[in-house]
């Protein structure tokens, strides 16, 4: 799929057999999963880390696959350590300081709202219980990043049943050609 070292980043709980993340891994060699300690309750600082170790050991360049509390980590991640990546797709930001966010979490709020220094596309759809469009997009204005509102896929996780998620692939694509390609 591409010449780039693309690193998946779960959100909490970690992504599923059914998760779209899963499937992208399982098709293409350069997709790899950045493997966190506790994926029930994480630890911002630790996740940090474990995404900088991740990205010094990667070969080539780095584009960062992001759901749904994955995207506010690399935004901490940007904000301690802001080293110039090829990009980020980060989707189904989670609002980890809403009311509805599980709790669980240490860290991760709040959420950086600072221009990252990679190219970024947010994607997020209506109905999403973790993230409201309106707050998605003050993500994505604040983050410098592409926006993609969609409609009727949830938390665009496990639960929406996306297997490949051919559309996502899609957009991943198009901002590679625009920003990277």
């Amino acid at each position: 799929m591409s010449t780039y070292t693309m690193l998946t980043l779960p959100g909490l709980y970690n992504s599923g057999d059914k998760h779209w993340q899963t499937h992208w891994e399982r098709a293409f060699s350069d997709f790899h999963r950045v493997e966190q300690q506790d994926w029930d309750t994480p630890v911002c600082d630790d996740w940090v880390e474990t995404l900088e170790r991740a990205v010094a050991a990667a070969p080539g360049e780095v584009v960062l696959v992001a759901h749904s509390l994955a995207c506010t980590l690399v935004a901490k991640w940007a904000e301690k350590y802001p080293r110039r990546i090829k990009g980020a797709f980060l989707v189904a930001p989670s609002d980890t300081e809403a009311d509805s966010y599980p709790p669980g979490t240490t860290g991760f709020t709040p959420v950086p709202l600072l221009p990252l220094p990679f190219p970024s596309h947010v994607v997020v759809s209506r109905g999403d219980h973790y993230v409201t469009v309106a707050r998605a997009t003050a993500f994505a204005e604040a983050w410098g990043s592409q926006l993609t509102v969609l409609d009727g896929l949830g938390h665009i996780g496990s639960d929406s049943d996306l297997k490949m998620w051919q559309q996502g692939l899609a957009l991943l694509n198009a901002f590679a050609a625009t920003n990277y390609g």
